[in-house]
């Protein structure tokens, strides 16, 4: 099943990060994955604005995005961006196809609401 690491960053050196960015592709591709989300622009819907930079990676399997997350490579990789910021790494567990197309019939059964 489909899996994602979201990053949530807080660059506070960008010449240091940016470093750290030029290397990481080569890594995620070696565990099957790839970017979703690569910084960009962002526009906050609800709640508060949101400041930090956010990263969606795309892994085929949990295994994998956690596989990645402690490889050598990325812990050498990683420690370019050491002093550059500060963040949040989640790995999560997508829905499968199955899931979601369940979930969608559920609610389109449902009457509409007033």
């Amino acid at each position: 099943m489909t899996a994602y690491i979201l990053a949530r960053v807080d660059v506070r050196d960008w010449d240091r990060y940016g470093e750290y960015v030029k290397h990481t592709p080569r890594v995620i591709a070696k565990f099957g994955g790839r970017f979703l989300i690569r910084g960009g622009d962002a526009v906050t819907l609800e709640g508060p604005a949101e400041t930090l930079r956010i990263v969606l990676i795309e892994f085929p399997s949990l295994d994998q995005a956690k596989a990645f997350h402690a490889s050598p490579d990325y812990q050498r990789v990683k420690a370019l961006r050491d002093g550059a910021g500060t963040g949040t790494f989640t790995a999560i567990e997508g829905v499968p196809l199955e899931a979601w197309n369940v979930a969608r019939d559920a609610s389109e059964a449902l009457p509409p609401l007033p």
